[in-house]
């Protein structure tokens, strides 16, 4: 097991940074470690709660489709932290456990039905290649409005770059 990189802020021991501390446990109900090595850049922490609230909590994402390709993108990048920590997301959102194991393999097929094949092809085109084929992106434009395109993308996008500042400072090693 690897230390962190970047120490965590201690909940609580600065002042300056009580407001943003409140709004992380509003939203989150407690400061995870990935908080904690955010709150070492006061602008950066509270823009990164502001969009991943949004992300997870006010977007018009079914949960269940929002949780398959957070897990995804998670084992993609190799995250563990990430994944372990949107398990029980997952369940709640009622993606079954054999669905949850199925996530990590190389390939999508069984269990999955079309949609969310389709949705996890899309994860699995934007964190392994950034660019999507039309071939991939078609299925989403057709199953998904303007903004349910530009929410599931957002989500990529965003659980992409958590995995990485994860990995990248070693938090939760």
């Amino acid at each position: 097991m690897s230390a962190a990189r970047i120490p965590p802020v201690e909940p609580g021991t600065r002042g300056d940074l009580a407001a943003i501390e409140r709004s992380i446990i509003a939203e989150r109900g407690r400061i995870s470690p990935l908080y904690e090595t955010l709150l070492n850049s006061a602008p950066l922490a509270e823009g990164w709660e502001k969009l991943l609230t949004a992300i997870r909590s006010r977007s018009s994402l079914p949960p269940n489709v929002r949780e398959l390709v957070i897990l995804r993108v998670a084992v993609l990048n190799r995250a563990p932290f990430e994944l372990e920590a949107h398990v029980p997301h997952a369940r709640r959102a009622g993606i079954s456990d054999e669905k949850i194991r199925a996530v990590e393999a190389p390939d999508i097929g069984e269990p999955f039905d079309d949609a969310e094949r389709a949705v996890l092809a899309f994860a699995d085109a934007m964190t392994r290649d950034v660019q999507v084929a039309d071939a991939v992106y078609e299925p989403i434009a057709r199953r998904f409005d303007a903004q349910g395109v530009v929410e599931i993308t957002a989500t990529i996008a965003a659980y992409n770059m958590v995995s990485r500042f994860l990995e990248a400072l070693r938090i939760g090693h």
